[in-house]
């Protein structure tokens, strides 16, 4: 089962150039059956650009995860603790592999969907 993310461009970049191995989400999705996370890079891109293969999601207390994900976070220390601020629980998608796009994808024309605010299942 596939999920279409939408990750902001400077992030959905850095998972295609393995500068950042974690996809930080503050809900996990409900389906546990996801095994490919379809990206979308937001405004200004607004193009679907690849996909990943999920190796694990984590699911703990923000200190722990950003521990355990800081050096391939692709993000700040500050912007994590910020995002996850008043959260007991902080998601890390562990990504396994990645497939970069050739030639980016529409959202509206190739998947036939609008961009999701946080994520949609395909």
């Amino acid at each position: 089962m596939k999920v279409l993310l939408s990750i902001k461009p400077e992030y959905a970049f850095k998972i295609f150039d393995g500068t950042k191995k974690f996809e930080f989400r503050k809900v996990r999705f409900k389906n546990p059956n996801i095994k490919t996370v379809i990206v979308y890079a937001s405004s200004p891109v607004q193009k679907v650009i690849g996909e990943f293969e999920i190796e694990d999601i984590l699911s703990l207390d923000p200190k722990k995860i950003w521990h355990i994900t800081e050096k391939f976070s692709g993000i700040s220390e500050d912007f994590f603790y910020k995002y996850f601020e008043n959260r007991e629980i902080a998601h890390a998608i562990k990504i396994k592999s990645t497939k970069r796009y050739i030639t980016p994808l529409s959202i509206k024309e190739d998947f036939n969907v609008f961009p999701p605010q946080s994520y949609l299942y395909l």
